[in-house]
């Protein structure tokens, strides 16, 4: 079996096969290990997967090899599945029909999206007319709520994953940032995953409008928001270390579960990578190539 060894100042990361133990140092250099886990690639213990989609079930328009076996896996253990996405690209329906153009069958309850989150703060703040720059998919799950995206005197912008975008569309949220109107953000994602390498998201949307207007997002919705997940773990009535968050990125997902207090599992098929553990502050639970690997 390969072992991959790499070395920094502070820590070793070591993968044996797909599995990862960290050490740490102390001033003397004597080795102090830190377990990462209670849980392995069986998933033992565990009742309840909130697994993310980009990088993670697919990847662009295809499913990452062996996920609709982790699938299947998890229903014959008996393992809740939901699916949480930053993407405020689509909304449920989309999601819906996406999943099942996959082969994957989920109920509207068992998706969770950053624009939820979204909705929940607006409603939190009392917060009925904005300027939205986001998808037709989005703007929907909005005006559901009762709440206006197209207003001409908004009480903010709303920024989402717009694949959609135009210059208008950023030419009239840039004035009403310029006089005043403050920006609300959907999810931080710099980076959506795809096949042939990485798509502008939100974050750096994020950038554009704070370099034309120096404004930042008063509040930025979605993950790494432990609320995401942990009304869905009450809901159940469960304990969040009987619940894993599986995820691509550190930065939304796993520091997510770290805040929730539940498993963080990182696969490697999406953005981030074993350098880009290195220098995390976050410590996953386990890490694994792919999904397919897990069950």
């Amino acid at each position: 079996m390969t072992v991959l060894l790499l070395k920094t100042n502070k820590q070793n990361y070591i993968q044996n096969g797909i599995y990862l133990k960290l050490y740490f140092y102390n001033n003397g250099g004597e080795k102090l290990e830190h377990k990462l886990t209670q849980i392995d690639e069986s998933l033992e213990g565990i009742k309840c997967v909130f697994l993310d989609l980009d990088g993670t079930i697919y990847l662009g328009g295809e499913l990452i090899t062996g996920a609709l076996e982790f699938l299947n896996r998890c229903d014959e253990r008996g393992i809740k599945k939901y699916f949480l996405s930053n993407n405020s690209s689509k909304g449920v329906k989309e999601y819906m029909k996406k999943l099942a153009d996959l082969g994957i069958s989920a109920h509207k309850e068992n998706i969770l999206l950053s624009t939820h989150d979204l909705l929940a703060w607006l409603k939190a703040n009392d917060i009925s007319e904005t300027y939205l720059v986001g998808t037709r998919g989005m703007a929907r799950m909005l005006e559901e709520k009762g709440i206006s995206t197209t207003s001409v005197n908004p009480q903010y912008v709303v920024l989402g994953y717009d694949t959609q975008i135009t210059y208008e569309k950023l030419e009239v949220a840039s004035v009403h940032l310029h006089s005043g109107v403050p920006l609300v953000a959907s999810h931080p994602d710099m980076v959506c995953p795809g096949p042939n390498g990485g798509l502008p998201d939100v974050g750096a949307y994020l950038a554009l409008f704070k370099t034309t207007t120096g404004v930042d997002p008063q509040h930025i919705c979605g993950k790494p928001n432990p609320g995401m997940i942990l009304h869905k773990i009450t809901e159940l009535g469960l304990n969040a270390n009987e619940c894993a968050m599986v995820g691509d990125r550190i930065y939304t997902d796993l520091a997510m579960a770290e805040a929730a207090g539940c498993h963080g599992i990182l696969v490697l098929s999406g953005e981030a990578t074993l350098e880009d553990l290195k220098i995390s502050p976050q410590t996953p639970s386990l890490v694994v190539n792919s999904i397919a690997d897990l069950l």
